[in-house]
């Protein structure tokens, strides 16, 4: 995969990335937002030094490291990819709390369309803030999402510095026992 250039990342804040979805999935992954990176590339979780695919595989769901090109591959264990906000940014923090609101709105109702057995949302600050839920804590959520279990994982973004791998992995591989999905092993690269 391609380095974006500047402008490429300049032109990523009109794109809107595809959700990798499918009916019936047993984990359905919401990230905050894209990235410029992820948006330029047109790959999920695509920008270096963010630890979601390196996390995925250490926490058992994938028998290896998936390269962020690779993510339609996901369907394939029965995960998917999605976004509280499907807007790139910069950054997270460049959301309006209004866009997290409608951004939780639309998540329901995709979920709704779609059954995940589980909505994994990976940053427990989109959230509280989407969600409505300003004491909440990592791990499973008392509520349900369109029907799916709700699970709040830690943003896996490189700038999480309150997590490092192994505790990504942890929270990551409890969910993926919650959901009753067998440890995927094989090598650590591809």
């Amino acid at each position: 995969m391609a380095k974006p250039t500047a402008a490429e990342l300049a032109d990523a804040r009109t794109l809107i990335l595809p959700d990798v979805i499918a009916p019936d999935l047993a984990v359905l992954f919401c990230g905050i937002n894209p990235g410029l990176y992820s948006g330029a590339t047109g790959h999920h979780f695509a920008r270096p030094g963010n630890r979601f695919w390196p996390t995925l595989h250490r926490a058992g769901f994938t028998p290896r490291q998936l390269d962020p090109s690779e993510q339609l591959e996901m369907l394939e264990y029965g995960l998917g990819i999605t976004n509280v906000v499907a807007r790139t940014t910069a950054r997270a923090d460049e959301l309006t709390k209004d866009e997290l609101l409608a951004g939780a709105l639309a998540l329901t109702e995709r979920a709704e369309r779609y059954r995940p057995r589980f909505v994994a949302v990976a940053g427990i600050s989109a959230y509280r803030g989407g969600f409505d839920r300003p004491k909440a804590v990592m791990g499973p959520q008392p509520e349900l999402i369109g029907g799916a279990r709700l699970w709040v994982l830690p943003n896996p973004s490189g700038l999480n510095a309150h997590y490092q791998a192994a505790d990504l992995a942890a929270a990551f591989a409890e969910l993926r026992a919650a959901a009753g999905i067998p440890v995927r092993t094989g090598p650590s690269r591809r």
